[in-house]
């Protein structure tokens, strides 16, 4: 059984796209698992206030109107952000897509949501490093059930939190904890939720474009311009914030 020091809420979301700077939210479900081994669940329809494309429609059967009368993500985000209070996050592919795009919305309701102190359990890099395949795979091997409803976001983070309990059963060498598991599968060392930055040695470097490999403070130094083209592109809030906290550091240093 999963022995838990602190909540464990299992996030999914159903968007407008997959693009971390531009798409919306437009369901979300969050399973939290309690250490006293109780569950509670928390689902919302959002409207993302800009249209979702038909091919995101086809995916996962939420279309404009259904969200028309929803609440924004602005109205909901206090109520979110108090249901995930003090948790940790676990959900699948979740480090990539599912909490950076979370952040972001909470970035531009306004609402300040700190990652400091809380682990973040992916749980498809267990699935991946293990077996290597999609969620609907990974429920019928480790559950031998078939996921109905999939791309339903109730119906995913459920199933990602079952995959978890028998993924522990499965595989004794990870333990019972969140801190055992991310011994074993590691924790992402990168600085924004994009990965636009990641941690070398301690120092941000560059993950994409002309300057991948090299510190992010050393190319603001070099060529301050490259914050404002930054600043002003198609990049997520979370890598701008992330890099205005490095370039506000490094001028100070100078």
């Amino acid at each position: 059984m999963l022995q838990l020091v602190k909540p464990l809420a299992f996030i999914d979301l159903e968007t407008t796209g997959v693009n971390l700077g531009t798409d919306r939210i437009v369901e979300i479900a969050i399973v939290k698992l309690l250490p006293d081994g109780n569950r509670s669940v928390k689902r919302k329809l959002i409207n993302p206030q800009i249209p979702i494309p038909q091919t995101a429609s086809d995916v996962h059967g939420i279309t404009n109107d259904i969200v028309k009368d929803a609440p924004t993500f602005k109205q909901a985000a206090q109520e979110l952000k108090q249901f995930i209070d003090t948790c940790d996050l676990a959900g699948y592919n979740s480090n990539r897509f599912d909490i950076p795009l979370l952040v972001e919305e909470f970035l531009r309701a306004g609402v300040e949501f700190d990652l400091k102190g809380r682990k973040l359990v992916d749980i498809q890099k267990i699935f991946h490093q293990m077996e290597q395949r999609t969620l609907s795979a990974a429920y019928k091997f480790y559950c031998n059930k078939v996921l109905e409803g999939a791309h339903s976001a109730e119906v995913d983070a459920s199933a990602t939190a079952e995959i978890l309990t028998a993924q522990l059963q499965k595989y004794p060498s990870l333990g019972s904890t969140v801190d055992s598991i991310l011994k074993i599968i590691g924790e992402d060392h990168v600085v924004d939720l994009a990965r636009r930055f990641v941690m070398e040695n301690g120092t941000e470097v560059f993950n994409f474009g002309k300057h991948k490999g090299r510190p992010v403070a050393d190319v603001l130094k070099s060529e301050p311009q490259y914050y404002d083209w930054m600043m002003k592109g198609d990049f997520p809030q979370h890598t701008k914030q992330k890099l205005t906290e490095i370039y506000t550091r490094t001028m100070l240093k100078k």
